[in-house]
């Protein structure tokens, strides 16, 4: 692991830390205390997309404030994953476990959802969550998405979301994803990205790339790296200005909340 990775690790593990340890709610753009969270600098949070606008009440039914209030997201992967009875789901960078339990409601007890996060506080978070739903179809596993523990070909569906542009090797977090799934399994992911660069010198500003922010690509990048990785019908479902999550600075490149799809190929097949 190269200094980088290590930094941009530490600076991400520790702030996500402290959101999953505040008392109060929490979300993608929220204050964690006095501070602001994972993607908006602080006197953001008044423009913030509160939870039940990235969901639809019927996914929000019934989970409790605990749950509801750490959603760190930047969207909903849930609903365009088109999730069905006994299908094994995966979610990457798990945090608080949403996701995860809105996914064991549609895939019902022959379903089986796996959460992975390296935050041991977010982690202890989503078993509280667990717990307290009584939810048995859900396991959550500490780890990198850049080396998932998880084994070959095991998963249908992949989920994400406002996590790969946090990881400072998303062409390895691709590779991973793709080696995890069963052959014509399918990601879902709802993501930061951006149209245009931003610089090396803020890209180097690792309290931004931890508020999903400077860690953000290009949305043609993102998809290229998922084509690279075997994926194929990629395809962005839709992609909304983030600005009033993330206010744009000078120098910033135009910054968007996406949902981006794709399969892997029943048998190994040019990128499409």
């Amino acid at each position: 692991m190269d200094d980088t990775t290590s930094k941009v690790r530490e600076v991400v593990s520790r702030r996500y830390g402290a959101i999953a340890q505040s008392q109060g709610q929490a979300s993608c753009c929220g204050p964690v205390d006095s501070a602001a969270s994972c993607c908006s600098g602080e006197g953001a949070a008044a423009s913030c997309s509160p939870v039940d606008q990235m969901y639809n009440a019927e996914l929000l039914d019934g989970l409790p404030e605990d749950v509801t209030g750490l959603s760190l997201g930047c969207g909903d992967p849930v609903t365009i994953a088109g999730l069905a009875p006994g299908e094994t789901v995966l979610d990457l960078g798990s945090g608080g476990g949403i996701d995860c339990f809105m996914a064991a409601r549609q895939v019902g007890p022959t379903g089986y959802v796996i959460g992975v996060d390296m935050t041991p506080e977010m982690l202890a978070k989503a078993e509280a969550n667990k717990a307290k739903l009584g939810v048995e179809n859900v396991e959550f596993r500490h780890g990198y998405i850049e080396a998932l523990p998880v084994e070959d070909d095991t998963i249908d569906v992949i989920m994400s979301n406002c996590v790969i542009n946090l990881s400072p090797d998303k062409p390895a977090v691709f590779r991973e994803a793709f080696r995890v799934l069963k052959p014509g399994g399918r990601v879902s992911i709802s993501d930061i990205v951006t149209d245009g660069e931003f610089g090396p010198e803020l890209r180097a500003q690792l309290d931004r790339w931890a508020e999903c922010v400077t860690g953000a690509i290009p949305a043609d990048a993102y998809i290229a790296m998922m084509r690279e990785a075997g994926f194929v019908d990629v395809a962005v479902v839709d992609k909304a200005d983030a600005e009033a999550l993330i206010p744009r600075e000078p120098g910033m490149p135009r910054i968007f909340s996406a949902r981006i799809v794709g399969r892997k190929p029943v048998v190994r097949e040019a990128a499409g």
